[in-house]
């Protein structure tokens, strides 16, 4: 064979060949290229929206942190007002529950010693009357009177 013939030939073979890679082979592949292309390039926006959205889901739980501190705070400081309200309060009912037993006490210890006045009295005239009976009795005599009055005293 002649190599003009042989170069013709091979070149019709490859024209051929780059024809049937071009028709059938090439559009799969640039098809698969072009889709994964896609793919990343949905990945990465999708990276991207979820990185910020995670950031401003970040600061939104940043905020309800920060206000729920506040509000925590608020509410304890509350309830500390409350508590000392409360234990003012108790004081006040404690010093009142207090004075008024006192007064109770005073006025009860008032009355007995009025009752032991009074008892007391009564053994006073008792005894006064004993002595009396004792000395009206016997008869009038200054040293005999004078005994029976030192032992009313003993006894008084």
């Amino acid at each position: 064979m002649n190599i003009n013939s042989t170069l013709f030939l091979q070149a019709v073979v490859f024209a051929i060949l780059v024809w049937f890679t071009m028709k059938f082979v090439w559009p799969p592949i640039t098809k698969a290229l072009d889709e994964r292309a896609q793919k990343i390039a949905d990945g990465l926006a999708a990276a991207d929206k979820a990185r910020t959205e995670l950031s401003s889901a970040n600061k939104r739980v940043e905020a309800e942190l920060a206000t729920s501190r506040t509000e925590t705070a608020a509410r304890l400081a509350d309830a500390e007002r409350r508590g000392q309200g409360i234990i003012e309060e108790a004081k006040l009912r404690a010093v009142e529950e207090a004075n008024k037993i006192i007064a109770s006490a005073q006025a009860e210890a008032a009355q007995q010693s009025v009752k032991a006045r009074e008892a007391l009295r009564e053994q006073v005239a008792l005894l006064a009357v004993k002595g009396a009976e004792q000395i009206l009795r016997k008869e009038v005599n200054a040293g005999v009177h004078a005994d029976l009055l030192s032992r009313l005293k003993t006894e008084l």
